[in-house]
């Protein structure tokens, strides 16, 4: 028997004798549960040794089972167990956001849920939050963003234009923008804000960790009437747009094993060759995104199409290559 049936079969024991003002026998508990009487047994003995309050009375000479005190408390009926596990699972996914709304928001709410139960409970949930685990992974921190992400959140509520000052990586230098906040959007373990900007006239992106300063005006917006955030971003590869180009990349048979296992984008169309290779084809907006895309994976990836974007990333592959054209052997005989 798996150990998360066991789990999940056990809390609904917790969730139904909590609800029930008069208990209930075994062989209810193994009806509703599916399972025989036998196992039910099991289970209640294993949560009284746990130290859940569970005891019997009998009535009409049956034994009916029931949690004491159970009226007064306010156990959030509505979760199940893979319920509050998606919870648990969530907030270490926002790991990322610690300290801004999004992952303060959570928390709060696992707070709330874990100060309705006893101790007992709490442990019970501790043992469920140890089956599951986002682990660590290289991520930014957006601790010091909280109060921007919060005021960006507010705006595109209200609908209100912001006034933000802005890092431009490619220009290398800030610049003052008016925005209408449309959305924020998840790329990555990066935050953007996707917005009109009156700067550039037209929809732009940005990282929301290069906003230096944000200030909500009082002046309202409306997003135009026929524009979907969504469409918008249909062909992006990741987050940044530009022109619809039909792209086809040869991946090796050491590494297309990995290709297949993702959806990388929705116009993906994969093609198994006779030789181990796999020709991967989409198309996406711009060749920016694709081609760091493609260079990560090394050897392993060869561009055919388009010819602007085999020029791209060969450039890259050169000067990459050209940063070990040296050994180590060599470099030690120069210095002697």
């Amino acid at each position: 028997m798996a150990r998360g049936d066991q789990l999940s079969r056990q809390w609904k024991i917790i969730q139904t004798l909590v609800a029930s003002t008069q208990g209930k026998t075994v062989s209810a508990l193994a009806d509703r549960l599916g399972c025989t009487p036998r196992t039910v047994y099991r289970d209640l003995e294993a949560l009284q040794a746990g130290g859940f309050p569970i005891t019997t009375e009998t009535r009409d000479n049956r034994s009916y089972w029931h949690i004491l005190n159970a009226s007064r408390q306010q156990v959030p009926l509505a979760f199940s167990i893979p319920e509050l596990m998606a919870l648990y699972f969530g907030k270490d996914m926002l790991k990322t956001y610690r300290g801004t709304v999004f992952y303060d928001a959570i928390d709060s709410l696992l707070s709330k849920i874990e100060a309705t139960l006893p101790s007992a409970y709490i442990d019970y949930l501790d043992r469920i939050r140890d089956r599951v685990d986002a682990g660590p992974a290289p991520r930014k921190d957006y601790t010091r963003f909280g109060p921007i992400i919060a005021e960006l959140n507010r705006a595109i509520i209200d609908e209100k234009k912001i006034r933000m000052v802005y890092f431009s990586m490619g220009r290398q230098k800030e610049s003052q923008r008016t925005v209408h906040p449309y959305r924020l959007r998840h790329v990555e373990d990066t935050l953007y804000l996707i917005g009109y900007c009156a700067l550039r006239k037209g929809v732009r992106t940005f990282a929301v960790d290069r906003i230096k300063t944000v200030t909500r005006s009082d002046d309202n917006f409306q997003i135009p009437e026929g524009f979907d955030v969504p469409a918008f971003l249909r062909d992006s590869f990741g987050i940044y747009q530009g022109t619809p180009v039909r792209v086809k990349i040869r991946f090796l048979e050491s590494v297309a094993g990995y290709v297949r296992e993702r959806i990388w984008h929705p116009s993906q169309r994969l093609s198994d060759q006779a030789d181990g290779t796999l020709i991967f084809t989409a198309t996406v907006a711009g060749i920016e995104e694709i081609g760091h895309w493609a260079l990560r994976w090394g050897a392993g990836a060869q561009v055919l199409e388009p010819a602007a974007l085999r020029q791209t990333v060969g450039r890259h592959a050169a000067a990459m290559a050209a940063h070990y054209r040296d050994t180590p052997a060599d470099e030690d005989r120069k210095e002697v």
